[in-house]
């Protein structure tokens, strides 16, 4: 087993980017890059890669909390957008993107994970039946869909995703009759 500086891993984190899965050879190509490093040195590495990404994924591990470079800057680009943390300033830049609205699809799903794994469980929810949101996309949805119901209880506004409150839900949701002539009915229909 050979020992791994930073720079050996930057080296072999911009190889994995410059030749990716589907080109011949690439691990031969990778040791190349790296200097220093076996074939067999880069895939162990690899596989150990592999197996970390997994268990952070899982939940098992917490996400590491080193730095990039010797500046203390991290980037780190998701789902919602990209954010640069400051070294030990603390100082948080994000780049926000809008959210893609939940289908119709995935809040029925998300109505079957609620009745299945019960009120906070997102990560279940997510990972074993709305599989296309995060955790965290789960907790918000959860969230609006539970001031929506509390709201409904005392002045429907306008319909809403959040106005389906069954997995087989097959009702009409009228619009509040003061908006009943700029707009019809929506319907929710969800049977197969």
């Amino acid at each position: 087993m050979s020992i791994w500086s930073r720079n050996d891993d930057k080296l072999f984190e911009n190889a994995l980017v410059l030749y990716p899965e589907n080109i011949a050879d690439r691990f031969q190509l990778i040791t190349d890059y790296v200097p220093g490093k076996s074939i067999d040195d880069i895939t162990t590495h690899y596989d150990d890669l592999v197996h970390d990404v997994f268990e952070i994924d899982s939940g098992r591990i917490e996400f590491p909390g080193y730095t990039d470079d010797d500046s203390g800057r991290v980037e780190l680009e998701g789902d919602s957008g990209r954010v640069e943390l400051e070294g030990d300033s603390g100082r948080v830049s994000a780049e926000r993107k809008k959210g893609t609205p939940w289908t119709e699809e995935e809040h029925r799903l998300f109505l079957i994970g609620l009745e299945k794994y019960g009120k906070g469980d997102w990560r279940s929810i997510s990972r074993n039946v709305v599989v296309s949101r995060t955790p965290t996309q789960v907790a918000s949805h959860a969230q609006k869909y539970f001031i929506r119901q509390q709201a409904m209880k005392k002045e429907r506004k306008r319909s809403s995703i959040h106005d389906i409150t069954t997995a087989v839900d097959t009702n009409t949701v009228p619009p509040q009759s003061s908006l009943q002539n700029q707009r019809g009915t929506q319907n929710f229909n969800f049977a197969q």
